[in-house]
């Protein structure tokens, strides 16, 4: 989730132009939305899903050596 929304914030400034036209605030404000926090939160699972599963492969295969 850090990630994502360190990626999101430095794309506000980034298409700003210049830090000095945008507060920190403002930019917080419009990427901590609902929808943002939803794509956050189904990539996170996603990503804990696939490393959990190749844990759980790559444990049992040291298991059975």
């Amino acid at each position: 989730m850090f990630l994502f929304y360190s990626n999101l914030l430095m794309g506000e400034y980034e298409r700003a132009n210049s830090a000095a036209e945008r507060s920190f605030l403002g930019a917080l404000a419009d990427i901590f939305t609902p929808a943002n926090f939803l794509i956050g939160l189904v990539a996170s699972l996603v990503g804990y899903a696939a490393v959990e599963f190749l844990r759980s492969k790559l444990w049992d295969g040291e298991r059975s050596n």
